[in-house]
């Protein structure tokens, strides 16, 4: 999925996504089915990456949750990501992209069209939420180091 594809995806949702110029470090915002991405990012898999996040803050959050000392707004955050890491880097993509014969994490983020930290990011969820390996199917899927095989049996 490009980041166009989600994009579409998005506004087809009647959610509507402007960019605007941020200060700080604020890559983006979900407010009010309007999602905000920063001019700044100068790639298109990096504003994929945050576009799905604010897009999980649509399907998974409630409220503002802009300070993350609250351990409510903290959780929210992490309900978003995981969302996003499970739509755009999810386990079957995980094993279609070893059938491809992506090797390694850098083929990988080319591969899903996202950045390198992203996929960092989204297999230390996978191991945090399954530990060092899942059962899938026929697949078993390590994420230390990354390695997915087929069972024959």
């Amino acid at each position: 999925m490009t980041y166009e594809e989600l994009l579409n995806e998005v506004e087809e949702e009647g959610i509507e996504v402007i960019e605007m110029d941020f200060q700080g470090s604020t890559k983006g915002l979900y407010c009010n089915n309007t999602i905000a991405i920063s001019k700044s990012l100068s790639c298109n898999a990096e504003k994929k990456c945050v576009l799905v996040e604010e897009l999980g803050h649509h399907h998974t959050s409630s409220g503002i949750i802009l300070n993350q000392r609250e351990i409510t707004n903290r959780k929210q955050e992490r309900r978003a990501r995981a969302w996003g890491y499970e739509k755009l880097v999810s386990i079957q993509k995980l094993i279609d992209a070893s059938k491809q014969g992506i090797r390694n994490k850098f083929e990988l983020a080319e591969y899903l069209d996202v950045t390198e930290e992203y996929i960092e990011d989204a297999i230390k969820y996978y191991k945090s939420k399954y530990g060092l390996y899942f059962h899938y199917e026929n697949y078993i899927i390590y994420f230390e180091p990354l390695a997915v095989f087929e069972k024959f049996f």
